[in-house]
């Protein structure tokens, strides 16, 4: 084993067992903190100085992806001006391993004038932080990884573990679902793959829906304008009877020219594919791409089986 390897190692176990000495540090205060949280009819503001502003900002970053609206705030900018940012709706959580931070401890007496409750995540219980605070959630460790037990390393690791838990327990708590978390992450790949079909369909003015004595000539006008390549066919009361699309439109007027004067129910097609507004629009993706028979288009239907809108494939390109 190189000396390298060594180090990391030591380091690794280090933090780990920093980590799993957490569990036993976990109280009713974690219930509060969670409680408070909950009832917050604001936002949830994280602070701290160096490293720990830096874990308070993942922290925030983890809460308002999972649920829970959340913000950083730096301590030196709070006092400059940025106060303004919070109100006595919000609760802040100020991250501080010794709890005697400067900068923490002068954010005190605005935060209490202000009304906000305080929840304090500190390795030291009898701090000041931890006494001004409304909760303390401890994050202790016996020593940091540094050789110098000096640059936060063990500490900022809790931290960041106890934040992750924290923020599970509100997740929990909040019931928040995988498609939750979808609308949160429209632009991430886990977001994509839970995206219904309701979430990307064609609906409104986007959507060609006639009836079936609609003259084929004015089908035609209509998913053009719309710049539709398909229209559903329906009753009076929005059943699907049929589809019609440019490839329909195409095979029939090399057949017979005087079919663009004729009714779309001679040309549609009778009993097409559809598929349910609730589901996962990567499933609708496999469904139109797979298996002998292509689909570019397929009408979208509601719980009661009426149309609602179209999916086209141009929507289903990421997926």
């Amino acid at each position: 084993m190189t000396a390298n390897q060594k180090i990391a190692k030591n380091v690794l176990l280090l933090e780990a067992e920093s980590v799993k000495k957490l569990i036993d540090l976990i109280d009713n205060q974690f219930d509060v903190a969670v409680d408070l949280i909950m009832d917050c009819r604001g936002r949830v503001i994280t602070t701290g100085m160096g490293k720990c502003g830096i874990i308070g900002k993942k922290l925030s970053a983890t809460l308002a992806s999972t649920g829970t609206p959340a913000t950083n705030v730096h301590p030196a900018e709070a006092i400059h001006g940025d106060f303004g940012m919070i109100t006595s709706a919000d609760v802040i959580i100020a991250i501080s391993n010794s709890g005697e931070t400067e900068e923490i401890i002068r954010l005190l007496p605005t935060i209490k004038k202000i009304g906000a409750k305080l929840i304090a995540m500190s390795g030291n219980p009898s701090s000041i932080l931890a006494k001004q605070s409304d909760v303390v959630i401890l994050t202790s460790v016996e020593r940091e990884a540094c050789p110098f037990n000096l640059a936060p390393t063990a500490s900022t690791t809790a931290q960041l573990a106890m934040g992750d838990a924290l923020a599970m327990a509100l997740l929990a708590k909040r019931d928040f679902k995988p498609e939750d978390y979808a609308q949160l992450h429209p632009g991430g790949s886990l977001g994509r793959k839970l995206l219904k079909v309701k979430d990307v369909m064609r609906k409104g003015d986007r959507l060609v829906k006639v009836s079936p004595e609609t003259k084929v000539r004015d089908v035609i006008v209509a998913m053009t304008e719309t710049r539709n390549g398909a229209a559903c066919i329906v009753d009076e009361n929005d059943y699907v009877t049929g589809f019609f699309s440019d490839g329909d439109f195409r095979r029939n007027i090399l057949k017979n020219s005087a079919v663009i004067d004729e009714p779309v129910s001679n040309v549609m097609s009778s009993n097409p594919t559809t598929i349910s507004a609730d589901r996962l629009a990567i499933e609708a993706a496999q469904i139109m791409r797979s298996g002998n028979t292509k689909f570019s288009q397929l009408p979208v239907l509601d719980d009661e089986n009426h149309l609602i809108g179209l999916l086209d494939d141009d929507e289903l390109l990421s997926l």
